[in-house]
């Protein structure tokens, strides 16, 4: 195997993340290997903390993530070993007891929030993507989401965004669009950057 390239795909919540990395890793699945990986698994264990304490937690700031783990996670995958990742049950707010084992790969997909916001991660990422999608149709991805997969409260969701997930969106994830080596307007829906992008990483896998 090659060595490895990682791409980090940042954005807001429900930005397109999660369905520009699909479409990458299934233009590349008849011939390489391709491993996405999703920051949200990578939230902080709260197994200490009762289900009133964990609905308090800020899940829009980077400080919920634990990107230690993520970070080390990352480099064994580049360095060819594999890794048990965790996952994380929404509905628990909290880690589940599952995790996932995962073989590395050619192309591995970074998608989250914040996968640009941190330099650590910044500097083992080989492209670095922003999603850029209109707040208006974040928010009702969001919505429709939360309600249909994540057994949310239409209140809950309403005042999660109002007061945490639109302004950390402005402080942090916004801001580290400055930091995207190519920004797709639009997410997936926006074919002639995936193209383009999935065109950029078959030049480096053919190198």
């Amino acid at each position: 195997m090659n060595k490895p390239i990682l791409i980090g795909i940042a954005g807001g919540s429900a930005s397109g993340k999660t369905s520009i990395a699909e479409t990458i890793r299934d233009t590349f699945s008849d011939t390489r290997s391709v491993l996405i990986i999703r920051q949200d698994d990578y939230y902080k264990d709260q197994s200490s903390l009762k289900m009133e304490e964990r609905v308090k937690t800020n899940y829009d700031h980077p400080f919920a993530f634990d990107n230690e783990l993520l970070i080390s996670h990352l480099k064994s995958l580049l360095a060819g070993v594999a890794v048990d990742k965790p996952t994380y049950d929404f509905k628990v707010h909290n880690r589940s007891e599952i995790t996932e084992h995962l073989e590395p790969a050619d192309v591995i997909l970074l998608e989250g929030l914040f996968v640009l916001e941190d330099e650590r991660l910044r500097d083992l990422e080989h492209i670095k993507v922003f999603v850029d999608t209109e707040a208006d149709i974040r928010f009702i991805r969001r919505l429709v989401r939360d309600i249909k997969e994540r057994g949310r409260e239409l209140d809950n969701i309403v005042e999660q965004y109002t007061n945490t997930v639109r302004v950390m969106h402005n402080m942090f994830i916004e801001p580290s669009k400055r930091y995207a080596d190519i920004i797709i307007p639009d997410g997936a829906s926006n074919v002639v950057a995936i193209d383009l992008l999935t065109t950029k990483i078959a030049s480096i896998i053919h190198a």
